[in-house]
């Protein structure tokens, strides 16, 4: 089976980290990028207002 390329990270607004929108993004899993915090220029519609979001961890889920 083949490695996976990407991962899956979620991104949240810096301002409000516990805002209750947020973007799910992939970035690649190796390489030069995978090291570097993504950041992002995204639209909020809780303040309705474009606003920077940053990579966070994923929440962890249950089965």
């Amino acid at each position: 089976m083949a490695k996976k390329t990407h991962v899956k990270v979620r991104l949240v607004p810096e301002s409000k980290p516990d805002s209750p929108y947020f973007y799910y993004v992939k970035k690649p899993a190796g390489g030069e990028k995978a090291k570097v915090k993504l950041s992002a220029k995204k639209y909020n519609p809780a303040t309705r207002k474009h606003e920077t979001f940053v990579e966070k961890k994923l929440p962890p889920h249950s089965k």
